[in-house]
Order: structure tokens, then C-alpha cells, then sequence
């Protein structure tokens, strides 16, 4: 984990007020391999191509909920030779086939940021910028990987 890379972006405008977005990729184990932030308005399925970009190899599956069954995210992962475990939205006109056992492991994320959000500082968030929150977040990580 480094941080390298476009610089964080601000606190962003939600209905929450201002706030920012925690995505995170974890390996088949679970475990963190990658953090990043978005401002709180800002849609989930804009960064996939960045975080498909910031592995450090080739994913075999990604696995994420319905947010993400847009066709960018899905030609995305296709440019990774990934395998695409999205389920459709329901406004699909061509619902799309994906493996619903393989599915159930997108519980390892739930897991995941529970994990995180038991450290107080993470949870709370009482860091005032997006940077220092970022770090904080990345040591929460490192020590989860120590576990």
C-alpha cells in the first residue's frame, strides 16, 4: 500500500454533509490489497478502472453487488481478463448470467470493513482531511493484515 498516485481529492458534498467515499480491494483471503477515497457525491462505479489499474497483478474474478453492472465497469474488468461476478440490475433489459456461489464471497468485503470500523479512529473519522484520514486507513489495514 503507497501513495502514489493522483493526489486525494477533498471532502466531498453527500446528504450526510461533507464526507468522503472508503473503496477498498481485498485478495480471496479478505485481506486489504488496495485503498482509495472519492468525495461522498460521486458515484461507486467511476473508479473501478483505477482500482482494476493499482494491482499489483491481474485479478481471475471480481466480485462486487449491483452498484457496479454498468458497461463501463464491465468492459473494464473484461480489459483485465477478469472474470465478472456482478449480478444485473433489474432494468436490464438482457439480464446477464454470474456465478451466485461465487457471489456469496463478496461477504469477505462486508467482513472486511468491519474489521476496520472496529479501530475508533476509523469509525469516527475524526481526521479533518481526506489525507490524513487515508493514512489512517492504511495503518488500520497493515495492522488487519497482522492479525
Amino acid at each position: 500500500m503507497e501513495f502514489s498516485g493522483p493526489p486525494v481529492p477533498p471532502l466531498g458534498p453527500s446528504r450526510g454533509g461533507f464526507t468522503t467515499k472508503v473503496y477498498a480491494v481485498v485478495d480471496a483471503l479478505g485481506n486489504g490489497v488496495h485503498l482509495d477515497l472519492t468525495p461522498g457525491q460521486q458515484a461507486d462505479c467511476l473508479l473501478v478502472p483505477d482500482l482494476l489499474a493499482a494491482l499489483p497483478q491481474e485479478p481471475g474474478k471480481v466480485v462486487a453487488d449491483k452498484a457496479y453492472d454498468t458497461s463501463a465497469v464491465l468492459q473494464s474488468i473484461a480489459a483485465h481478463q477478469a472474470e465478472q461476478v456482478i449480478p444485473p440490475k433489474s432494468n436490464r433489459k438482457v439480464p446477464r448470467d454470474y456465478d451466485e456461489n461465487l457471489y456469496d464471497d463478496r461477504n469477505k468485503i462486508e467482513r472486511f470493513f468491519s474489521r476496520l470500523k472496529q479501530s475508533r479512529a476509523f469509525a469516527t473519522r475524526y481526521d479533518k482531511t481526506a489525507l490524513s484520514f487515508l493514512a489512517v486507513a492504511h495503518i488500520v489495514v497493515a495492522l488487519d493484515w497482522l492479525r
